[in-house]
């Protein structure tokens, strides 16, 4: 057993457990400034990349594991709180029938356009109005698959740290830059420096593949059902078209981004 201090929860009515549950909403998690993730191998890759839960919280019944040892130690010895609790009452704060066995709180980090770098990656994603927290997750994890430098939020999109959207990242919401803004914030932000706006579109578009890309290259992905609006795609420095074969017209949007984004990484 390790001797690091514990502190043991066994009351549903906790107000630890009531504040944890509580990061599950939007407006608790912005009034806090914190988010949940759970599962060790998600916690692993936040403490590989630099990133260590304020708050781990832990199913009293677990199987032991050395990552998780590490993952405990880490924390304490950062100043970090160490919850050892049910799992129902696990079950209870994380929303999951069948929850991970250690969960944690982090910070969230700071998505200003300033705090992005870049330079970090040939490739980068864009979101405009992106609804949906699976897709969300799906392309930070397409922005970590490909080596992007991240992922940028335009308009209103789902929150990059709803616990849907950490899961469907699996870790990437810890290896990616995210950046959140609205549409007037981000054009001058990418005019100020180097950077290729493409995007799929029906207009005036030439074949994704073998078009003309340069880095860094913005893959730039609109809303689920609308896509992008006629003036964001009119200010693309590339459009490009993929073929459809069958009776559906368009792909999924996060599909699409992966799409682009690997022939994209392939011309480089």
């Amino acid at each position: 057993m390790s001797s690091f201090e514990r502190r043991e929860i066994t009351g549903f009515s906790n107000p630890t457990v009531k504040y944890l549950r509580s990061l599950r909403e939007k407006k608790h998690r912005k009034r806090e400034g914190k988010f949940l993730a759970e599962g060790l191998r998600l916690l692993t890759d936040a403490r590989e990349c630099g990133k260590l839960p304020e708050t781990l919280v832990m199913a009293a019944k677990r199987d032991a594991h050395p990552l998780l040892d590490e993952l405990e130690a880490a924390v304490a010895g950062a100043g970090g709180e160490i919850i050892e609790t049910t799992p129902d009452i696990l079950t209870k704060i994380t929303g999951k029938d069948n929850p991970q066995t250690v969960a944690g709180v982090f910070a969230e980090f700071d998505t200003s356009l300033s705090s992005l770098d870049r330079s970090q990656g040939p490739i980068w994603m864009v979101a405009q109005a992106l609804r949906d927290p699976g897709n969300l997750g799906t392309m930070l994890r397409t922005c970590d698959a490909v080596g992007a430098g991240g992922l940028i939020l335009i308009d209103d999109c789902a929150d990059p740290f709803s616990v849907e959207a950490v899961r469907a990242s699996m870790g990437a919401v810890f290896t990616q830059q995210i950046g959140r803004a609205t549409w007037d914030e981000f054009v001058p932000w990418l005019r100020g420096g180097a950077g290729q706006l493409v995007a799929a579109s029906l207009r005036d578009a030439v074949d994704y593949r073998g078009a003309p890309y340069s880095a860094p290259c913005f893959v730039f992905v609109g809303n689920e059902s609308r896509g992008l609006p006629e003036a964001y795609e009119d200010e693309c420095d590339l459009r490009v078209t993929m073929p459809m074969k069958g009776r559906a017209d368009s792909l999924n949007a996060a599909v699409a981004g992966a799409v682009l984004a690997y022939e994209v990484l392939a011309s480089q």
